[in-house]
């Protein structure tokens, strides 16, 4: 709660993300014009992405999830998935009944993301460990415009397969069995 008794829907204080004007300013820029731009988060305590982290999510195509297990480790369940910067934040779309989802709806909000290219995590081996790396929370996010802001930016980001997956997506959230997954990073 911040110190005017005020939280959001999940409970945590309005003041909590202070945005300054350049960034707000980019992120308007990045929505208006489609581009994406790997946002600046800087939470209350000061944590910002490093510059490398920020690089990557700029330019590599792919994340690497891994849920965390109560005690801090990783899950056995680690998986390669699209996304896109929004709010601070990196978000990815899946089945509703994948472990990503399935995780956060265990109570079990905490994830550790890599960014880059490695191709599927099953060839890809431990390669994707040297990656830029972030801790985050993990939330779903059933907002419509953020669906259509990923729908915008997927559709050209990945336009090669966009006509595949595209009315695989369109459907999926129209009849609930995939969902968005917000991850907010926390620190490394």
């Amino acid at each position: 709660m911040d110190v005017t008794g005020n939280e959001d829907a999940r409970g945590r204080s309005r003041s909590a993300l202070r945005w300054t004007r350049r960034q707000l300013l980019i992120g308007a820029g990045a929505l208006a014009g489609g581009a994406l731009w790997p946002w600046r988060l800087r939470a209350e305590g000061g944590f910002e992405l490093s510059a490398e982290t920020r690089a990557a999510l700029g330019e590599s195509p792919l994340v690497y999830v891994s849920p965390l297990h109560p005690d801090g480790s990783e899950s056995r369940c680690h998986g390669e998935v699209w996304f896109f910067v929004d709010e601070g934040g990196v978000v990815v779309f899946t089945a509703a009944d994948r472990w990503k989802a399935r995780a956060i709806r265990r109570g079990r909000d905490s994830a550790r993301l890599w960014v880059g290219d490695f191709g599927p995590v099953k060839r890809a081996g431990d390669r994707y460990r040297k990656a830029p790396t972030f801790l985050a929370r993990a939330s779903l996010d059933s907002r419509p415009e953020v669906f259509a802001r990923l729908m915008e930016s997927f559709s050209s980001r990945y336009a090669d397969e966009w006509e595949k997956w595209g009315p695989r997506f369109q459907k999926g959230w129209d009849d609930g069995s995939r969902v968005l997954i917000r991850y907010t990073p926390q620190g490394a």
